[in-house]
């Protein structure tokens, strides 16, 4: 008897230095086959492509780089999982918030313009672009003077890596750039414009990245506040929002052309990787907090209870799932400090016993340090390498090791910058706790699982059982599950969640003794995170500042 192939979704995963196709069953959320393909240009953030040199806190990307995750990795997908293009009933991207990019009406990238290439502000900004920060602070500055109401929703700070800011960047220092620039969009919406041919906006980016509250965006008024020609610029993003887990349209002739997928296949509607991550981790209920580790973290939450939770990234109505308030939080760096570890801290010993045993550094050091006692080490880091997202909301913000020795050894520091990604992460869910939003879970996902000691580390610190998602393609999958509600397969997300996901509960346990001792280091964290993050010293600013003056003086080398 002839029984018709399963249906299938393929959900595209665009991240920081990669996109990753996943083709996953409908019925159970089975993964069939998967593909990556890595970004030819990565991180633009030393030098454009023609050489020209970029100034500090600058990352843009290529958005060539994008559509080649389309036209190399999902055929690839297909065929890894030997499925037909007949068996794809719906597609669903996500991608890194807030990448924005400046673009003509029709969707081109100013980048891709010949008379616009050379110029920086032309390129889309990932989302780890921190030069706007002059105009984050304006832009809080201007709207607590003016009362906005919206301001509270982003814990009472805007980030720069959001849109307003950075757009505000481009205006002050390229004004031609601006100017040509019809729209100003997300990568999330504009990877869905190149498969669908026409322009659609999601509630996610809009809310959390782009400051839309209550059905609107900051007024003109406000705006022209910070710049007399910003007034217009909602203009350039404003939009129809579509609703999460619904079709944004069809795949176009070219499209299908390029992935290899029928022409006519249900796209649905973008999505930022965190966000659809929370479905394929089952982590959809009231409370229960999700954490996507990886170069950053960042922390997503739903719950019924509506509140202005300092430093929080933003609360957004149906910004994660129908029916509910969003709240996500972030750590800017978290694998990209062990990585700093590992690049800058590694001595050639360590390195070579590394490679004799046949592990990673990385591997090594875990080892290591997963052997001492808490507070072994004599040592208490920040982990601001990267600035501070949540709940400090400053880009400027830099990295600390403070009980230095000549006896302090490389498995020493690596094992504090752990405990201090951990020590953040406790931050955030005290300051949830505190402006009465309980946290009743808590999820990770995640390139970091891997690493037991980090993830057992968490658990003590934080004094309560951790769960994991049991994939290790998180983000691709929750967007496959998106592309099953859009096209029919599933009622809707919390339905396509429960038979797709994929949660194991209580993967970590905290042990008492050293949750006990973490309480005592946690204290003195906290009171260095409010010494050198709420004024008590502004001199990560000055250095900061230091820096930019003495590299804008010194000249390029050849």
């Amino acid at each position: 008897m002839m029984t018709d192939p399963p249906a299938v979704t393929v959900g595209i995963d665009f991240g920081t230095l990669s996109g990753r196709a996943l083709v996953v069953a409908v019925d159970d959320g089975k993964e069939l086959g998967s593909a990556v393909h890595e970004y030819t240009h990565g991180v633009v953030d030393g030098a454009l492509p023609n050489g020209r040199e970029l100034p500090p806190d600058w990352a843009l990307q290529i958005p060539q780089d994008w559509r080649d995750v389309l036209r190399f990795a999902v055929p690839r997908a297909l065929e890894a999982a030997g499925v037909r293009a007949e068996q794809v009933v719906g597609v669903a991207t996500d991608f890194t918030a807030c990448t924005v990019l400046p673009a003509t009406a029709d969707g081109t990238p100013l980048c891709e313009l010949p008379d616009m290439a050379e110029r920086p502000h032309a390129y889309p900004k990932l989302w780890r672009h921190h030069a706007a920060q002059p105009e984050a602070e304006l832009i809080v500055r201007r709207a607590g003077e003016s009362g906005q109401p919206w301001l509270g929703r982003y814990g009472g700070r805007i980030s720069s890596e959001w849109q307003y800011a950075k757009a505000l960047q481009v205006l002050r220092e390229d004004p031609e750039v601006y100017a040509a620039a019809d729209r100003w969009i997300e990568a999330a919406d504009w990877i869905v414009w190149q498969l669908t041919g026409a322009e659609n906006r999601n509630p996610c980016t809009a809310g959390y990245k782009g400051i839309h509250q209550d059905g609107g965006y900051p007024d003109a008024a406000f705006l022209a506040s910070l710049h007399p020609d910003f007034a217009g610029f909602t203009a350039k993003l404003d939009h129809p929002l579509s609703q999460l887990g619904t079709a944004a349209g069809r795949l176009s002739a070219s499209a299908a052309a390029l992935t290899g997928l029928r022409a006519g296949t249900v796209v649905a509607v973008g999505n930022v990787d965190a966000h659809v991550t929370s479905a394929a981790a089952r982590a959809l209920d009231p409370g229960h907090l999700l954490a996507i580790m990886g170069t950053s973290t960042c922390h997503i939450m739903n719950s019924d209870v509506l509140a202005e939770v300092p430093g929080m990234c933003g609360v957004v109505r149906d910004g994660v799932v129908p029916g509910l308030w969003g709240y996500e939080a972030g750590q800017s760096g978290v694998g990209d400090i062990f990585a700093w570890a590992v690049r800058t801290a590694t001595p050639q010993p360590y390195a070579l016993e590394a490679r004799q045993r046949g592990i990673s550094p990385h591997e090594l050091l875990t080892e290591k340090a997963a052997a001492q006692p808490v507070g072994g080490h004599g040592l208490l880091a920040l982990d601001w390498h990267s600035g501070n997202r949540s709940v400090l909301v400053d880009h400027h913000l830099s990295g600390l090791l403070v009980g230095l020795t000549l006896d302090t050894r490389p498995e020493d520091i690596y094992r504090a910058l752990v405990e201090a990604t951990a020590f953040g992460t406790r931050t955030i869910v005290e300051a949830f706790e505190g402006a009465g939003v309980p946290v009743t879970d808590f999820t990770a996902a995640g390139g970091l699982l891997k690493n037991t000691f980090l993830m057992q580390t968490y658990s003590d610190v934080l004094n309560r059982p951790v769960n994991v998602l049991s994939s290790e393609q998180g983000p691709a999958l929750g967007a496959a599950i998106h592309a099953a509600v859009a096209a029919g397969a599933h009622p809707d997300i919390r339905a396509a969640s429960a038979a797709m996901g994929r949660l194991h509960r209580d993967a970590y346990l905290p042990d008492p003794a050293r949750a006990a001792a973490y309480d005592d280091l946690y204290a003195e964290y906290r009171a260095l995170h409010d010494h050198f993050g709420r004024g008590g010293s502004d001199v990560m600013h000055r250095l900061r500042a230091l820096r930019g003056r003495v590299q804008a003086d010194t000249p390029a080398q050849p």
